[in-house]
């Protein structure tokens, strides 16, 4: 059976993965028999329609309100709606990535030369970004420029599934591996052979320490920040904002550099915190980008904010 899931399963669930997987592979086939722009239109439309009839829309609307108390509720309403549209078109857009890269002409590019410097020096560097826009798009970039880069991502539960979105990922280049949870020995062993990484940032991670995010407290993964110190590199920011349909803009920004005071885990603490920082300021700018499915905040967060409604 392919991909890494080794456990024994029944004949029922391989049977399940296996048509789950012939679904799967229809819809991306399809996606591109009909070209970038219909496919990421009609993810668009889909997500925009089924999205706010689902449970999810709630967990939206709270998180709205959770990082931008100050708006209105018809606001939140019209951001909540915006970003179905654009989560739609990201998923659909992830079956023809491979027509999403630089040369295709949809990605405009600021901060190349910080990228190509990273290159040029040989040494490696942590990437960061968060689930903003079409994310993939900045893997993408990456490579392009020629920087040697392991990426990080959480493999599917259906391992055939997960054998077509590697396949899918490796058309645009990306072949250096390591899966969230169990990859942090590929991540080390890479960053000795001199690969940088690339991680996203701004999911919630239980055990990780306690970061200010959009003003309340959040539990933040420290992998990027423990990376770039244990290596003595730095970290460097990259953000995309989707331009009209399937066209980006992609910023590689000015590297944080992780303090060295002494207090280890204060310098660490002090960079994750900076990568976090650097997510609020770019879902400020274009809040209808981000990923806001995710439950970020601790359930203290969001227990306060019903409390305060229901005062």
């Amino acid at each position: 059976m392919p991909g890494e899931n080794k456990r024994k399963v029944s004949f029922g669930q391989d049977l399940s993965w296996r048509l789950e997987s012939l679904a799967f592979r229809g819809l991306f086939g399809g996606l591109r028999l009909i070209g970038v722009d219909a496919a990421s239109a009609f993810g668009g439309a889909v997500l925009r329609t089924l999205g706010p009839i689902t449970g999810t829309h709630k967990t939206v609307l709270r998180n709205l309100k959770i990082a931008f108390p100050e708006k209105t509720d018809e606001w939140r309403k019209q951001i909540a709606y915006e970003q179905w549209e654009r989560t739609g078109r990201t998923f659909a857009e992830l079956a023809i990535m491979d027509r999403l890269t630089p040369e295709s002409g949809r990605v405009q590019v600021v901060g190349m030369e910080r990228l190509h410097a990273v290159r040029d020096s040989g040494k490696p560097v942590v990437f960061i970004s968060g689930h903003i826009a079409s994310f993939e798009v900045m893997s993408a970039l990456i490579l392009h420029a020629g920087v040697p880069c392991q990426i990080t991502y959480r493999p599917a539960n259906n391992p055939y599934v997960e054998e077509q979105m590697r396949a899918a990922r490796a058309r645009y280049g990306i072949r250096l591996f390591a899966p969230k949870g169990d990859g942090t020995r590929e991540l080390v062993k890479g960053m000795k052979n001199g690969d940088s990484i690339a991680l996203l940032v701004d999911q919630k991670y239980n055990e990780g320490p306690e970061v200010e995010f959009f003003g309340e407290p959040v539990n933040a993964s420290p992998g990027a920040a423990r990376l770039a110190a244990k290596f003595g590199t730095v970290m460097v920011p990259l953000s995309v904002v989707r331009l009209k349909g399937a066209n980006f803009r992609v910023t590689v920004h000015e590297a944080i550099e992780i303090p060295d005071t002494g207090d280890k885990n204060a310098d660490i603490l002090t960079g994750i915190q900076a990568a976090n920082r650097f997510v609020e300021d770019r879902v400020r700018e274009k809040p209808e980008d981000w990923f806001w499915v995710h439950k970020r905040w601790p359930q203290k967060v969001y227990d306060a904010l019903t409390a305060h409604e229901q005062a």
